[in-house]
């Protein structure tokens, strides 16, 4: 389209000069000088130039807001060529995703400051939330917001993007957050509910973004923090938790031991107790039968005669012999 132009515009000053040549009658060693074709390029570069000045290219990323003397046009311009009268202005408003993030680390997030969501849970424990909600206008309702949003912000032409993610983004997902964090306690927040949160949160902001013609794309839940004081509270708590543990493991050997030695203590008295029942009970039977004698002596003789014996006189005779 530029070269197009570029081109027409030369021919259209071809045509005027070679108009104001015949005009002013202007000589060339003495025979008047002349253009061809002037008439005809200037009857055909002004109309060309005209409708080319009509022309506006709406891009794939843009939509197009006709504003007339008297009004913003509802019909907005989507990509490719339109024809606007020169006495309207369009302005192109971007519709490609934003991203609007809120972090704890300073710098990382769309404020320079720390600037995470610092909300309570059901059990009144307040958690910090890195959150990033992503977002795009409306591109059927863009003169809606060229009209009734306010550019006003040092940050150049985006000033309405910039007061539409300070003004209701922000806003409407601090607000979602606390009402939807609630619902939970702390430990479920911090890590088994992670996603029902998310989930709960783009479905209340949803409804408020498209209040202004904004259109949700995503809710991320990035990370979750407790604050200083509870986080020490709960690394002394498990400290306490594992001391606890240790001394019900050293109570639990000790008491194992304990059972250990009775069970010894038992067996060695049931042992003693069954070996003096055992001789009670044989001295009876000697006592009762004095052949029980004999009968062991014959149950424990190897069949052989004894080499000595005791005589009458005390004498011990060798039976050998």
């Amino acid at each position: 389209m530029f070269l197009l132009k570029i081109i027409f515009w030369i021919l259209l000053l071809y045509g005027i000069v070679g108009i104001l040549i015949s005009i002013l009658r202007i000589t060339v060693n003495e025979k008047p000088l002349k253009l061809p074709f002037r008439l005809g390029a200037t009857a055909i570069s002004l109309p060309v130039l005209f409708i080319l000045s009509l022309i506006v290219k709406i891009g794939a990323q843009d939509v197009g807001v006709v504003v007339t003397p008297r009004q913003v046009n509802p019909n907005e311009l989507h990509t490719g060529w339109h024809l606007v009268m020169w006495w309207n202005d369009v302005f192109k408003m971007d519709k490609t995703v934003w991203v609007y993030t809120c972090a704890n680390a300073p710098k990382e997030g769309t404020k320079p400051d720390a600037d995470a969501i610092w909300v309570p849970t059901k059990d009144g424990i307040k958690l910090g939330f890195d959150v990033s909600v992503s977002w795009h206008i409306d591109p059927n309702e863009a003169s809606w917001i060229y009209a009734n949003v306010s550019e006003n912000d040092s940050r150049g032409d985006d000033g309405r993007y910039y007061w539409l993610e300070d003004n209701v983004v922000r806003t409407k997902l601090k607000s979602a957050m606390a009402l939807t964090v609630l619902n939970f306690n702390t430990i479920e927040a911090y890590s088994t509910k992670r996603q029902d949160i998310q989930n709960d949160v783009s479905e209340r902001i949803k409804k408020e973004l498209a209040l202004f013609h904004m259109i949700l794309d995503q809710v991320d839940v990035r990370e979750i923090y407790y604050n200083v004081e509870y986080e020490k509270a709960i690394n002394a708590k498990k400290l306490a938790e594992q001391e606890v543990l240790r001394l019900v493991e050293v109570t639990r050997q000790q008491e194992e031991l304990k059972k250990q030695e009775a069970i010894k203590k038992d067996i060695v008295i049931l042992t003693a107790q069954g070996e003096s029942q055992a001789l009670q009970i044989k001295g009876q039977s000697i006592s009762n039968n004095p052949k029980v004698i004999e009968l062991e002596w014959i149950q424990k003789w190897n069949g052989q005669l004894p080499t000595y014996m005791l005589g009458d006189q005390g004498i011990m005779l060798n039976l050998s012999k």
